[in-house]
């Protein structure tokens, strides 16, 4: 059964929350159960989000949002091409000449 996929916001102030529990004297073990997840998501939070604010991670989702777009861009650009290869090459693979 797959658990619910936090938004990364979420994960970003989760993370700040630990942060803060931690600064009280409370260990990773008991700061993590706080939060309501387990240390190994704890830290693999930390590892993908650690030391990212609000208007980094929203430049993130920028980023991603438009690599998405360019590398679709791409491959159409690229499936194109083949076609244009393909049927410049005449009928049967065959190039005609101009006489």
């Amino acid at each position: 059964m797959a658990g619910k996929r936090e938004k990364p916001e979420d994960i970003v102030l989760k993370l700040r929350q630990v942060e803060v529990l931690q600064g009280q004297g409370k260990s990773v073990q008991e700061a993590v159960c706080q939060i309501g997840v387990t240390v190994q998501t704890y830290y693999r939070w930390r590892k993908e989000y650690g030391g990212m604010n609000r208007d980094q991670l929203k430049r993130l989702k920028e980023l991603e949002t438009e690599n998405q777009r360019l590398r679709r861009a791409v491959s159409d650009l690229t499936i194109e091409k083949l076609i244009l290869k393909e049927a410049a090459r005449g009928p049967e693979g065959q190039r005609q000449q101009n006489f």
